[in-house]
């Protein structure tokens, strides 16, 4: 497949690539104290690596299924196909699958191993309350994560923190403890807790940042794709003054694909666009100076 139109920003691209890097470099440090102290290795990233490639090749069934949302045809959802159908030509990009959630959260996600196996998903409570300029806006955000394989970079992050948490287990269980007795087994077993806890704490941080630095390249793809940033923005304010109005049972139903929404699913108006190390969208206060940047440079009225 020829690559999308969406355009890159190179600096957001060389902060993923030092993320990246720094996740490998940790992934070294771990295969290190693997080889130090002896323990089966190839168990652990077998078991790791099964696990991240079940989560990244099921990735677009488990997240339908979580939110419940049903495919549509464009008989049954004309508008949001001809939005996706427009944006799709626009960016030259394979059409994916179209979805509904029946979930009074304004929200959308995109998911799938790959382009030729992806899928976005709107919810009903964004249909009712943007208008078709600001849906047409989130939704090229949202193909812009597909067309840039977001996906699978963020699978391949994941690996990291995934293969430190099967290293405390299997410490826990493994070949280290089967001598109770033995001072040195629990001197050992207690060091590789405490690196792999590191570790896992490290490549947490690093993981919500790459998250972060990924959804303001969608937000810039987006808004230079269909030209409109000022949409864009409207959509972040409307959807971000609308949690407010959503019951505490619909935005924790909307948890299990919070990380790869359009919009972080909890309340608050400063709340949603928290800049803190553990959060996976960018503040709203920095995702609209993006946009008004852009704006800008356009010359966008």
């Amino acid at each position: 497949m020829s690559r999308s139109r969406y355009e890159k920003d190179a600096g957001l691209g060389a902060r993923m690539f030092g993320t990246l890097f720094g996740l490998g470099l940790l992934y070294v440090v771990l295969a290190a104290v693997l080889v130090a102290v002896g323990l089966n290795a190839i168990f652990v990233l077998v078991l790791s690596g099964a696990f991240l490639f079940g989560q990244w090749w099921f990735s677009d069934t488990l997240s339908m299924k979580a939110m419940r949302a049903v495919e549509v045809t464009p008989e049954q959802a004309p508008l949001v196909h001809a939005i996706v159908d427009r944006i799709c030509a626009l960016a030259d990009m394979k059409k994916p699958r179209v979805g509904i959630s029946d979930s009074p959260v304004p929200n959308a996600f995109a998911t799938g191993r790959s382009p030729n196996r992806s899928v976005v998903v709107v919810t009903t409570g964004i249909l009712k309350q943007l208008n078709e300029e600001e849906l047409e806006a989130v939704i090229a955000h949202e193909l812009s994560h597909v067309a840039h394989r977001d996906v699978t970079v963020m699978t391949i992050a994941s690996f990291t923190s995934i293969l430190a948490g099967f290293i405390t287990r299997s410490a826990m269980w493994g070949s280290m403890m089967r001598d109770r007795r033995d001072q040195n087994a629990a001197v050992v077993f207690m060091a590789v807790m405490a690196v792999s806890a590191i570790v896992y704490a490290i490549s947490f941080l690093l993981i919500r940042a790459l998250s972060r630095y990924r959804e303001l390249g969608a937000d810039r793809g987006a808004a230079l794709l269909t030209g409109k940033p000022s949409a864009l923005a409207s959509a972040l304010v409307k959807i971000s003054g609308g949690m407010n109005a959503i019951p505490d049972q619909d935005l924790r139903a909307m948890e299990p694909v919070s990380a790869i929404a359009f919009a972080p699913a909890f309340k608050g108006g400063k709340g949603l666009g928290t800049e803190a190390i553990f959060a996976t969208h960018p503040s709203l206060e920095k995702r609209l100076e993006q946009l008004a940047k852009i704006s800008a440079q356009l010359g966008e009225r």
